[in-house]
């Protein structure tokens, strides 16, 4: 049990630092740059940048999501 409270926090800690985070693809860097180049306001890199974090959390999520679902099913098909 202690293993999967260390993974759960490595995994909070990764999460929370997230948002700091300033790392982007070249496409979106190009794009952000032109943006604030032209005069476009800061809210567009904030929402691009959820944007990217979406993204990435999104495919992790739906496996945990289904690894939940199937090991719920393993269990209540063991008792």
């Amino acid at each position: 049990m202690l293993r999967f409270y260390s993974f759960l926090g490595l995994v909070v800690l990764f999460l929370a630092n997230a948002n700091t985070s300033i790392a982007q693809c070249a496409m979106c860097r190009a794009t952000l740059e032109t943006n604030v180049s032209n005069g476009s306001q800061e809210q567009f890199a904030s929402t691009l940048n959820f944007g990217i974090m979406y993204l990435f959390v999104a495919p992790y999520l739906l496996v945990a999501i289904v690894g939940y679902i199937w090991y719920k099913q393993s269990r209540k098909a063991n008792t």
